[in-house]
């Protein structure tokens, strides 16, 4: 039987990084670049010709910007598209934004030696491709908020419950990879100011997580922020892994801190889930409880399971509503989860389960 292979569209405004991605490209067995175009208006044509698979497509090109291309293609033919992005600071906001629109994932090329540094990352460009291809796309989400229907203005998004008095020992722990920064956004919006503190890694490279986490920040109850080495870990706090650095939780006599440590990869991440659900396994026990996002691969699946074996309650994400289930359904295989539930009630639960177990909590500590 011959492959059925992922056919690619590249969109991108520059002849040389075009030739290049679909060098890399056709050298899978399993891929083929059908049709290559310098601008979004060539692309349109090209996509409604070829239907292609997949499209890579850059963020930053004449005419029309790749934002707005996206916006626009998500709205009217939803399909799985790779942002290629620039490793700059406006780079990471129009990458989170693109994210946002329903792109399943983002390569981040380097501002100086393009074709060197395209070569390099050969193996996550056609990883994040395969990926793509198997990714479940939908339409992005109706704006928020200002919207008016018929004049009238809709109903602001409800605040989240308070969940009341609550021991300092709890907290949340959050894994996520592929589809990951909307899920996580997702839980985060709908938690209220006195949450138990969550630590998360969601897999992101160096120079993206701090813009995720002022982003976050700015749409939270809670505060959000980058993960710092040695910091205490507060209620009411959410904690992101920095890209390119592991993230853990150690005690400090009463409290907990964050530990950043620049160790090698695992599981071919870093940061790593696995990381920091061992910790939470070792350190946090009983009073810590899981939850696990969309996402290619299996991190953190085995340590989810130490964390239940330590007496955590976890939570993972279904198959219906994750972009990729491959870290949630890694995790229930592993006999990891208490419950699996879609992304939209995850985070009432947890909040439900905190408030249940509140009183059982204080008499322990």
């Amino acid at each position: 039987m011959p492959i059925t292979k992922t056919r690619v569209v590249v969109v991108d405004d520059s002849a040389l990084v075009r030739s290049l991605l679909t060098e890399i490209i056709n050298r899978q067995s399993d891929m083929e670049c059908v049709g290559s175009a310098s601008d979004p208006f060539a692309a349109r044509e090209m996509i409604r010709n070829l239907n292609p698979d997949v499209i890579t497509l850059d963020v930053e090109m004449p005419r029309m910007d790749g934002i707005d291309f996206l916006s626009k293609l998500m709205r009217l033919r939803p399909m799985p598209v790779v942002m290629v992005s620039t490793l700059t600071e406006r780079g990471a906001e129009v990458t989170l934004k693109a994210l946002e629109l329903g792109a399943i994932d983002f390569v981040a090329k380097p501002k100086i030696g393009v074709a060197d540094g395209l070569k390099q990352l050969a193996d996550e460009i056609t990883e994040k491709v395969r990926t793509a291809s198997k990714a479940r796309v939908s339409k992005p989400h109706a704006p928020p908020v200002t919207s008016t229907v018929a004049g009238a203005a809709l109903p602001p998004r409800a605040a989240p419950q308070s969940i009341g008095r609550l021991s300092t020992e709890k907290l949340i722990f959050i894994g996520a990879s592929t589809g990951g920064t909307e899920a996580t956004k997702e839980v985060l919006m709908n938690l209220p100011p006195d949450s138990p503190a969550v630590v998360i890694t969601q897999h992101m490279p160096p120079g993206f997580t701090k813009s995720y986490a002022n982003r976050l920040d700015g749409l939270c109850k809670i505060r959000v922020k980058e993960a710092v080495d040695g910091e205490r870990v507060l209620p009411g706090h959410a904690y992101i892994a920095p890209g390119g650095f592991h993230l853990s939780v150690e005690r400090s006599g009463a409290n907990y801190i964050a530990r950043v440590s620049d160790g090698e990869p695992v599981n071919r991440h870093k940061p790593s889930v696995e990381v920091l659900f061992e910790s939470a396994a070792r350190v946090v026990g009983q009073n810590a409880l899981g939850i696990m996002l969309t996402g290619m691969g299996a991190d953190g699946a085995r340590a989810m399971r130490t964390m239940k074996d330590a007496g955590s309650y976890n939570v993972c994400q279904d198959e219906a509503t994750c972009v990729v289930f491959g870290m949630p359904r890694e995790a229930i295989a592993h006999g990891a989860a208490n419950e699996v539930l879609p992304l939209n009630k995850i985070a009432q639960h947890v909040i439900d389960r905190l408030r249940s177990t509140s009183g059982l909590s204080m008499n322990r500590v």
